[in-house]
């Protein structure tokens, strides 16, 4: 859908919010990285349990930003030149938190497409929705305790894989998954180079099993999950404002502006809140579907006195 298109906003302010940035796309990524490296360091001077708890958030929050860059990657938002805005999504974005470019593009451009109909790739994930409190905390306790992580992992490893030989299976896990596999291995290698080479199982694998899947399941309920009506775009999608503490620990690089997202696809991440903005001053704030505070989202998407039959291991999900 293009609300430029709609005439919902001028031709000038459409093309202002689609225009890309080479410097904010470089920012956006050392931003990660550094904090990613600052929580480490932080750690390392002051070994202590809250120090510590404080990086693994901290980490795993950055950790879903990569994805999300990724995800501006996978639209070619994220530079201006195509071949740098693929390579950096690729190998310094996705490939570090076990997420494929080149694979996660066509699945989420069918989301897009297809937002909340049978066809969507991800109405998977919203269709159980609302559910019970009971089954919430199983959910919950499996994320924090790196079930789901395993899970996951495991899933993709063998899908991947796929069927024939054991030796084209193992080649073609490799071709699929080993951009993951090379990234962690060199992120270790640097970490060792400073002196720290537990902080790779400490301070990022330990995020990343952990802290990652929790507040990645609470955003991809927050995006899709019992939304008023699947086939109007204003109120398929949500937007969920909320403070910067939370955006710093959960909804990293302005992810909580979904429905600006998929309203205006065009528009770079960073550009999402002004997007915001426009449409409200056009009138249509009280068409879209925005809730105040993560909370307000989760109380209705646990709604459900029941709790439904316990289906087992969960697919694998969208990173985004």
């Amino acid at each position: 859908m293009d609300v430029g298109a709609k005439g919902w906003l001028s031709a000038e302010e459409d093309q202002a919010l689609r225009a890309r940035s080479n410097v904010m796309g470089f920012y956006l990524v050392l931003h990660a990285w550094g904090t990613i490296f600052l929580a480490m360091a932080l750690f390392v001077a002051w070994p202590n349990p809250l120090t510590f708890l404080l990086a693994v958030i901290l980490i795993g929050g950055r950790q879903l930003g990569l994805a999300i860059l990724m995800h501006d990657a996978a639209h070619r938002l994220l530079f201006k030149n195509t071949r740098l805005n693929d390579a950096i999504g690729f190998y310094l974005c996705g490939s570090p938190v076990g997420a494929s470019l080149a694979l996660y593009r066509p699945y989420h451009l069918q989301h897009h497409r297809h937002t909340q109909q049978k066809d969507d790739p991800d109405w998977i994930l919203s269709a159980p929705f609302p559910i019970s409190q009971k089954s919430f905390r199983r959910k919950m306790l499996r994320d924090l305790f790196g079930v789901t992580a395993y899970q996951r992992r495991l899933e993709g490893f063998r899908y991947n894989m796929g069927e024939g030989t054991t030796a084209q299976r193992w080649a073609r896990l490799w071709r699929l998954d080993g951009h993951f596999l090379i990234a962690n291995g060199l992120l270790f290698l640097l970490l060792w180079g400073v002196g720290h080479p537990e902080l790779f199982f400490t301070l990022w694998l330990l995020p990343l099993m952990t802290w990652y899947q929790v507040i990645s399941r609470v955003r991809n309920i927050a995006e899709h999950a019992v939304v008023p009506d699947n086939d109007d775009p204003l109120r398929n999608t949500r937007t969920t404002l909320t403070n910067l503490a939370m955006r710093a620990i959960l909804a990293p690089y302005w992810v909580n502006y979904h429905l600006e997202h998929h309203l205006l696809v065009a528009t770079p991440c960073w550009k999402l809140p002004a997007a915001h903005r426009l449409l409200c001053a056009r009138g249509l704030r009280d068409r879209m579907e925005v809730v105040q505070g993560y909370r307000a989202v989760l109380r209705q998407a646990i709604s459900n006195p029941h709790d439904g039959p316990h289906r087992g291991r969960e697919r694998k999900v969208s990173m985004i």
